[in-house]
Parts: C-alpha cells; structure tokens; sequence
C-alpha cells in the first residue's frame, strides 16, 4: 500500500515482486494469504542509568526518535527493587513499534547500513527464533544507525530489535528474512 505521495519503500516494492514469489515456490502455499510477511519491529532500549539521572531518558527518547522515525513511549519498573535503587513506575527505557512504512525503511537501513557497521561482525544468529516466527535481537551500540551524530552521544546504549513475523514456523520466517538478505552466520549459498 502506497502513501498520500505515492512513495513505496524499496524493500516493500522486493516483497511485492520476489519475495512472495519465491516463498510461495519453496513452502507450496495454497492460499495468498498463507504467504508469511513482515508485521511489526519493536526497537527496545533499556537505559539501566536512568535511576540516577532523568536526562539519559531524555537522551534515549532523541536518539531512539532519529532511528525510528517516530517518537518512542517510556517504559517503566512494574516492581521497585531496593537494591538498585530502583522505585515503582520510574522510567528505565524507551520503545518503539514500527508498522508499514516506517518497518520496510528501518528494515531496509538496517541490513544495509548499520549492521555492517557493527564492529566484527559475523552475522546473526539464526536460532534466535521463538518458536513462532518472530526473531530478536541486540545490537550492543545504538551509534551504527547513521542517525545518530557520534559527537553529540554522551553515553552509548544498546538495543533490542524483534522482528515479528505472520510465518507460522521458524523455518519460514528464517526463509522471510534471508530473502529480505539477513545475514545470518553459518549460510550456505544456494545455487
């Protein structure tokens, strides 16, 4: 589905004209609709500091905002915890979830961009599946985003990223992904 401008992300368009043409080819779907596709990516940062300093929140909320496109929510301690000095409903990270649009172009920077930036990288994890097609993530440095401007960081953060599927197995989401060129560790090029 196009916006207002007409405008489709590019890995939207490969979907479109590829993707669901090979899936359908290597799982023998029946039905269109069974064709698994991306739904969701939820962008987590925790910020552990927060107890101590209410601008780490702040900071997080403009980085996670430059990354995503959108502006994140708080999240919040459910329980407080003594030891970490840490009382209830005090804000302790940001999170994002991203949908159409905005999912397909941070999908897209993602694999193109910021994991080949990460020092020595070498590859993801493929058995990082839940058991229903959805894939998870850390990125140990928010700063591989080219969003983000390395001089104005005061403190460098990790983050989670969940990729949710409609696949119903881990084997078809892994083959969503490596068609959107994932680049898991350990993968035998297929000629």
């Amino acid at each position: 589905m196009a916006s207002a401008n007409g405008y489709m992300p590019r890995l939207r368009t490969q979907y479109d004209d590829a993707i669901r043409g090979q899936l359908t080819e290597e799982f023998g779907y029946k039905n269109p609709m069974e064709v698994p596709k991306l739904d969701k990516i939820v962008l987590n940062m925790g910020v552990g500091g927060a107890v101590n300093d209410r601008k780490k929140i702040d900071a997080a909320v403009n980085d996670l905002t430059l990354i995503a496109g959108q502006k994140p929510i708080t999240t919040q301690a459910r329980k407080s915890i003594a030891t970490f000095k840490l009382r209830e409903e005090m804000a302790i990270g940001v999170k994002v979830t991203l949908r159409r649009q905005r999912m397909y172009e941070f999908m897209d920077r993602l694999v193109t961009i910021a994991l080949p930036r990460v020092k020595d990288f070498r590859g993801l994890n493929p058995k990082s599946f839940d058991g229903r097609g959805n894939y998870a993530m850390g990125i140990k440095e928010h700063i591989v985003f080219p969003e983000i401007d390395y001089d104005k960081v005061d403190e460098i953060l990790g983050m989670d990223v969940i990729v949710c599927t409609t696949a119903k197995t881990d084997d078809e989401a892994r083959a969503l992904l490596k068609a959107f060129n994932f680049p898991f560790t350990g993968q035998k090029q297929e000629d």
